[in-house]
Order: C-alpha cells, then structure tokens, then sequence
C-alpha cells in the first residue's frame, strides 16, 4: 500500500518553476504522472508569484494536477493574523486536515522562510 503524497508549492516554487528549475519541474510531473502524488498552490501564493514573475500565475493554473486551493473563511481568518498572505495561506493549507491527516509537504525555492514554523519542507533551491 502506498501513502498519498501531498505537497503545497509556496510563492517562491511557482517562480521557480516558472523559470525551468529541474526540480519544481519534476515535482509538476510527478504530480501530473502518479496517481498518488498531489500537487496545490493557494491562492494567495499564486498572487505573490504572479506580482515577482507576471504571467506565473497563468502559467500555474493551467498545468495539470495542480489543484488551487480557495481562501475560504478558516483560512482567511488565520491569514488575518499574518504579515505575509502567501505563507499563511500556504502554511495553514499544509497543516492536517481529514483529507490530509498527515498534512503536506511545503515546497520551497526558500527554505529558511519555514524554519520557524512547524511545517515539513522540499528545498528546490539549485
């Protein structure tokens, strides 16, 4: 039996996928390639990505086996409470949830962003 893999691309993945890095690149195919591999972006990440890179967010919405995840009123009222929108929305999707008991993965082109929360991160840096 094989666990469901599930991983959130932060702001900074988008970009970075948007700009040819190898391993965001492998992480949008293998999400798009394996049944059991889940690949989101929120929202307010897609923005921020969009506003450092136009055209990201385009680019991000029409690949296939990216799910966008809305900003729905739990999350907007724990993004209320944050300075940065893009990661608390991004860290706040990632936490467990019942269709994500074990949450997900926070995949990153700046890991030091994540140190201080508790989230499970991918460094796509090069």
């Amino acid at each position: 039996m094989t666990r469901d893999v599930h991983v959130f691309l932060d702001e900074s993945a988008m970009v970075a996928a948007g700009r040819g890095n190898v391993l965001a690149s492998r992480l949008i195919h293998r999400a798009h390639a394996e049944p059991d591999w889940f690949l989101y972006a929120t929202v307010c990440a897609l923005v921020e990505a969009d506003r450092a890179r136009p055209g990201t967010a385009e680019h991000i919405a029409a690949l296939p086996g990216i799910t966008i995840v809305d900003l729905d009123l739990p999350s907007a009222l724990s993004v209320a409470r944050a300075t940065t929108w893009a990661d608390a929305h991004t860290l706040y999707a990632a936490q467990p949830s019942p269709d994500r008991p074990d949450g997900a993965v926070i995949a990153t082109a700046r890991p030091h962003t994540w140190k201080e929360h508790p989230a499970r991160t991918l460094d796509l840096s090069p």
